[in-house]
């Protein structure tokens, strides 16, 4: 009885052993493609922080508020003052989905914000090198 006891013990052990490491394997993979989805360097980390600091990415702002990687300030204000009114409590709509419009058009609009503020810098130094731009 307890040489099988032992080799459940065993056995169990090298099972979960096993998925341990492929868990493991699969986290890596997960965290080496998100760090290229998000550009890697000063940029990523830049994401990241915005990412961190609003709860919620970039991507998933762009899937809920249904617009194209190439953002447009008057496009998001406008999808988004549709699906805050059509989620609107007031009109049996849900206020966990009207949160995820709020929080989605706050980082796309984080997001439209750095972007203007890089193009200012890159302006600003094509102007102290003395090229017109």
């Amino acid at each position: 009885m307890a040489k099988y006891l032992a080799q459940i013990i065993i056995v169990g052990s090298q099972v979960i052993g096993r998925a341990f490491a492929r868990a493991i394997r699969q986290e890596f993979i997960n965290s080496q493609q998100a760090a290229r989805q998000a550009g890697g360097g000063q940029q990523g980390a830049e994401q990241a922080a915005s990412n961190l600091k609003l709860g919620i990415s970039l991507q998933e702002a762009k899937q809920i508020l249904n617009v194209g990687d190439r953002l447009d300030p008057e496009d998001v204000r406008n999808k988004y003052e549709h699906l805050f009114a059509v989620n609107d409590k007031s009109k049996g709509g849900s206020f966990y989905i009207q949160s995820k419009v709020v929080r989605a058009k706050e980082r796309l609009d984080q997001e439209l914000k750095e972007a203007q503020t890089r193009n200012t810098r890159k302006k600003t130094t094509t102007n102290s090198d003395g090229s017109t731009g």
